[in-house]
């Protein structure tokens, strides 16, 4: 399973269930009186669990300290685990859920079966579908090299982080039934006034950073020239964005897709 640090977890979810909750409907949320979130990382879907619903919130993290961070929002309980081996009975709560986690690993199917061995009722997963991520953006060259980085990045790496369409077929093959899928759109924008982690961003573009930090995934796809091509072009990318914020004038726009998939647990699972 690949990690993550508690800053970019933060970044990328912030603000993801802001604008709208109407995707999460099918999870009956009001409804629920013990849900388990597993993969919680710093709690940010854990906290609209908790918002929506008047069931005990269990939050299940491999990390320590993304629990701990997690564990300062009142109202939640955590608990140390792996998502492959759930250190809990079966049917213990009424629903399992993760975001962003079954993209991560590497059979998702084994893992929803045993989302379903703890739940006595349902199982849900939130997942991106970094595949039709959309940019739009001031700069010229910005959203084509990103789709460069990004189509390279997805045929690179071992998991499946496009799952998309793919995700309803996973619950059936779970053997999850009366499978639900809901989309929900997160659009982040970067317009003035600029904060530090706009900032930051901007000048890992100008370094080439966020590529390093992705190197082996990309070289997986890319040749070496391919690669130092990329990293060129990703550069001058970011130097452009650093000149246009200089000046006011940056605007950014990406819309992200994420698929909402809820399954009814039928009978035991083992």
């Amino acid at each position: 399973m690949r990690e993550f640090s508690p800053e970019y977890l933060t970044h990328t979810r912030r603000g993801l269930w802001a604008d709208s909750r109407a995707a999460l409907t099918p999870l009956s949320l009001e409804d629920r009186t013990r849900i388990l979130d597993v993969g919680t990382g710093t709690g940010e879907f854990a906290q609209v669990l908790e918002t929506e619903s008047p069931g005990e919130i269990i939050c299940l993290d491999i990390d320590p300290e993304l629990l701990t961070i997690a564990r300062s929002n009142a109202g939640l309980t955590p608990i140390i685990g792996d998502a492959t081996q759930l250190p809990l009975k079966s049917d213990v709560v009424d629903l399992v859920t993760c975001q962003a986690l079954l993209s991560n690993l590497p059979n998702p199917v084994t893992i929803l079966r045993r989302f379903a061995r703890v739940s006595s009722e349902l199982v849900a997963a939130v997942e991106p579908d970094n595949a039709a991520v959309s940019v739009t953006s001031t700069v010229e060259t910005e959203a084509e090299v990103e789709r460069r980085a990004r189509e390279a990045y997805i045929a690179g790496v071992r998991t499946d982080i496009a799952l998309g369409d793919r995700l309803p077929t996973a619950f059936d093959k779970a053997g999850l039934d009366d499978v639900v899928r809901r989309r929900h759109y997160h659009r982040r924008t970067t317009e003035p006034p600029y904060d530090d982690t706009v900032l930051k961003a901007a000048a890992r573009k100008a370094h080439g950073t966020a590529l390093r930090d992705h190197h082996t995934e990309l070289r997986r796809e890319l040749s070496p020239d391919a690669y130092d091509t990329l990293r060129r072009d990703w550069r001058a990318m970011g130097r452009a964005v650093i000149d246009q914020i200089r000046n006011g004038t940056y605007r950014r726009a990406e819309i992200i897709p994420f698929d909402v998939v809820v399954g009814r647990v039928s009978s035991p699972q083992q």
